[in-house]
């Protein structure tokens, strides 16, 4: 089972943790019409990189969310950054 690091609770079991997006994805405009082909591009395409990868997780037993930088092969984890204003 991997480890991932928490930045308020330290390192914990990955059944902790949910996935929710990958870093830098730009939501669409919904202020003014947005088509189905490019709504379904941005819920359902990932990047899926070999390498170095940013995503936005959440730390299901403290509500932390936070950026974490890992490889995307090795599963090496390199970065765990808080995303809480003011922190």
């Amino acid at each position: 089972m991997q480890q991932f690091p928490c930045p308020f609770c330290g390192e914990r079991d990955e059944r902790e943790f949910h996935f929710l997006a990958e870093a830098g994805k730009e939501r669409p405009n919904t202020t003014v019409s947005i088509d189905d082909e490019t709504w379904a591009r941005y819920l359902y395409k990932q990047r899926n990189e070999k390498g170095e990868v940013q995503e936005i997780w959440m730390h299901l037993t403290c509500r932390e969310v936070f950026l974490l930088k890992r490889h995307s092969v090795t599963m090496a984890v390199s970065e765990s950054v808080s995303l809480r204003q003011g922190c």
